[in-house]
């Protein structure tokens, strides 16, 4: 009984170590990427409580020390850790030897296969045995026209003939079916990944369609989703939630994130927000990253859930580990967020997008010559964005016919893509090298920070790190992100200078400024963890949402806007809730404004509570257009009961948290009215002119207003005050003089001669009748105008 609880023991321990050796599931496409990868048992359960260190411009947990020590301490602790670490040398050898050990008891004891059917049924299969002079350590199918698995049970089967199958003929056609949903499977993956157009993508579903008939795991997560948000399949969300229940019964995590998205969401079920938070957890730990960031988000803020700054930070910091994990020297995709609410209030507002005319005209530019349109374009095809497809293709040729004309920047960027190299440029250190400094020696920041790297990590040269250090100093210097960056993370690991966490937090904080996602993370567990910084979990939490909001899944913000343009609302706004429940306070906006428009997919009833529940959520982040719409659903009873008092709180928080002059102006018009508050004429004026202060563009209502609040105010100040007692008060005399009544007389007199002479002059003015006129005798017109005899 000891023996099989120490082996069950250590098949545990190897299961869990090969487990977190288990390279996470990767598609690389966009559908897999908000589907989110698989996280390790191991990646799950590291301890990140310690303190940091700085890896590639990343901040690894291990154990920090505090800058004061001093060296003798250092070389103590130094002393020391060579002994643990020596101790755990031995420890470990110790328990791979029992690990091997109980192992090999373990084969000894474990189920011997039996031949099936054949010339031996019943006897054990020989490993290895010979077949066609070859050898064989496992069943094969060789020999066989079915397919079907076989053995030999002595070693020379030839000679024998002894052999049995090593399945039986329904395990048979059940491997061969899921060979065959496998096939099939790679078969539309390839054609999906290989492809831009929409047709044969259309075309790849078929394929993964015909795989998830057949049961295939893979396939059925690629249809659901494609189901649920009309992705070149019809959009029916009913399907694609018998194909998330069927998921979850076996025990898929991204089957049961959707599923629990489905019960947040309302979409097919009753909404549930408790079985949600169930199938969210479930997800979570089978390791579903998309499942750890909305669960992030709902301890954050308190959403079915005891609000919990620790809790949200153990799930936020670990999608942000596997987030900054993906982050390349070329960066990321760039994320255009776009409000749509922003779009219609203004629609001259630049959104962002460049327009089809614009970026035609931009390569008409580039075209002939322009390197400026050369670069630029180079760029927007490297990272994407803004309307632009990111097309390795297309920005390698623009930069390098920048490159050729001597642009620096342009000879950067091509170093940047050798060094990390991809399908359309080969890596090479040696060419990286070679562009960086032609760009570093014509002063140009891209150049020097991409020589920096080269010399502290040993690219193409020997490792420098006094020279690294000079490069990246003078790329901060010019304000470029990635020398700020690296020179922080120098600091911070004391690498060629002295270790400086203030120095550290200063060039991280200004890499942030220009938007670099490691910056953030940096930061985020320098407060984390409080290195250089008095620890602060609220901050850190929000630095590490931000870091997790440039993963790979916000790719569907774009695809949700251009579904919205496409007229396509449902998909839209289907994509934009998930979006919405993992923290987008973009998504929760859009989604709120999209339910608002009466979106089809949600009942009639609903779409007005459902938009004012995100409209709260994302007023909660902020946005200030969505704190005024709270105040227009509760002043007109949008989804909610009428109550202006509500109304006049989130009209009061928009005017003074955001300074939004539509809330001054509806708080003008309330205190005007006296709904929801004391009517205030004299406030409300204040309020009027507060909104003409805050925005040139409320200036005309703001006008109209104070006109007709001028002629409110002075009917009240009539109708208050009692125009006989005001003339009983009045002393005529002593205002106008004892002779008043003369003057008065001589001025009405004279008002009536000028009127009797006004009166006169009009009656002489009045024609006479055509009769009494004189006769006027008629002229002959000249000859040449008379009519001819």
């Amino acid at each position: 009984m000891g023996r099989r609880a120490r082996l069950g023991l250590v098949l545990c321990l190897a299961a869990l170590w090969a487990g977190g050796l288990a390279a996470a599931d990767e598609e690389g496409n966009q559908d897999e990427s908000l589907e989110s990868k698989t996280l390790s048992a191991e990646d799950q359960v590291k301890d990140h409580s310690t303190g940091t260190r700085v890896v590639a411009g990343q901040i690894f947990l291990e154990s920090g020390k505090s800058d004061s020590q001093s060296e003798d301490e250092e070389n103590f602790h130094s002393q020391e850790e060579e002994k643990e670490n020596s101790l755990e040398e031995l420890n470990s050898l110790e328990m791979s030897n029992l690990l091997n050990k109980d192992l090999e008891e373990a084969e000894i004891q474990s189920p011997v296969l039996t031949a099936i059917g054949g010339t031996a049924d019943g006897e054990p299969c020989h490993f290895p045995f010979l077949f066609m002079e070859k050898e064989y350590a496992e069943c094969t199918a060789d020999g066989r026209e079915d397919g079907r698995l076989w053995c030999a049970t002595t070693y020379d089967y030839k000679k024998d003939q002894k052999w049995g199958f090593c399945e039986t003929e329904e395990q048979s056609n059940k491997r061969r079916q899921m060979q065959e949903a496998e096939d099939v499977y790679q078969t539309g993956m390839k054609i999906l990944n290989e492809s831009s157009k929409k047709a044969q993508k259309k075309e790849a579903y078929q394929y993964l369609l015909k795989a998830a008939d057949m049961n295939h795991t893979k396939a059925m997560e690629k249809v659901s989703y494609a189901l649920l948000f009309g992705d070149y399949l019809k959009q029916n969300i009913q399907a694609s939630k018998e194909l998330f229940e069927k998921l979850t019964e076996e025990g898929s995590p991204k089957g049961q994130m959707a599923l629990g998205f489905l019960y947040a969401s309302g979409l097919g079920v009753n909404s549930s927000q408790a079985k949600a938070l169930v199938y969210y957890t479930f997800g979570a730990l089978g390791g579903n990253l998309i499942a750890h960031m909305i669960l992030g988000y709902r301890y954050w803020a308190g959403i079915g859930v005891l609000q919990s700054c620790e809790s949200a930070l153990t799930h936020y910091r670990l999608v942000a580990n596997h987030v900054a994990s993906d982050i390349s020297l070329t960066g990321g995709t760039v994320v255009q967020r776009i409000r749509l609410a922003d779009e219609v209030e203004n629609p001259g507002m630049a959104s962002g997008m460049l327009e089809e005319d614009l970026i035609q005209y931009y390569q008409f530019l580039a075209e002939k010559g322009d390197v400026q349109a050369q670069v630029g374009l180079g760029q927007l095809h490297l990272h994407g964005g803004r309307g632009v497809e990111q097309n390795h293709q297309r920005a390698f040729e623009y930069f390098n016919q920048a490159a050729n004309a001597g642009n620096s920047h342009a000879m950067a960027f091509l170093g940047k893509m050798y060094s990390e190299g991809s399908d359309v440029v080969p890596q090479s250190n040696e060419t990286a090298l070679q562009y960086f400094k032609k760009a570093a020696d014509m002063g140009n920041p891209v150049g020097q920070s991409g020589l920096g790297m080269a010399y502290l990590y040993g690219r193409g040269v020997p490792v420098n790190y006094e020279l690294a250090l000079k490069y990246f100093q003078k790329a901060a210097e010019q304000g470029w992100v990635d020398g700020q960056l690296q020179l922080g993370s120098m600091y911070y690991n004391g690498i060629g200078v002295k270790r400086d966490y203030k120095q550290a937090l200063k060039y991280f904080n200004l890499a942030s400024q220009g938007g670099h996602i490691l910056a953030f993370y940096n930061l985020a567990q320098m407060h984390a963890t409080g290195t250089g910084v008095m620890r602060s979990c609220h901050t850190a939490v929000e630095l590490f949402k931000n870091v997790c909001e440039r993963g790979r899944w916000s790719e569907r913000l774009m695809t949700a806007y251009n579904s919205y343009k496409d007229g396509d609302s449902n998909s839209a706004v289907v994509q934009y809730l998930l979006l919405a429940e993992q923290g987008y306070e973009v998504a929760q906006s859009n989604a709120a404004f999209i339910l608002d428009q009466k979106a089809s997919i949600v009942g009639e009833n609903e779409t007005y509570p459902r938009a004012l529940l995100h409209w709260n959520r994302a007023a909660s982040q902020g946005y200030t257009v969505a704190r005024i719409k709270l105040g227009d659903y509760h002043f007109y009873g949008f989804g909610t009961d009428v109550d202006y008092e509500t109304a006049f709180i989130h009209y009061r928080l928009a005017s003074e948290q955001q300074h939004s002059a539509q809330a001054m102006f509806n708080l003008g018009y309330m205190h005007e009215k006296g709904l929801g508050i004391k009517q205030d004429i004299h406030l409300a004026k204040r309020f009027y002119d507060m909104a003409a202060e805050a925005s040139p563009d409320a200036q005309v209502p703001v006008f109209l207003a104070l006109c007709k609040l001028g002629v409110i105010y002075s009917l009240q100040y009539v109708r208050e005050i009692n125009i006989r007692e005001v003339f009983s008060h009045i002393d005529m005399d002593q205002l106008l003089g004892p002779e008043w009544d003369l003057y008065l007389m001589t001025i009405i007199a004279l008002l009536l001669g000028t009127i009797i002479a006004y009166r006169q002059r009009q009656h002489q003015a009045i024609p006479r009748p055509a009769g009494l006129r004189p006769a006027v005798p008629q002229q002959e017109p000249p000859a040449e105008h008379q009519p001819p005899q």
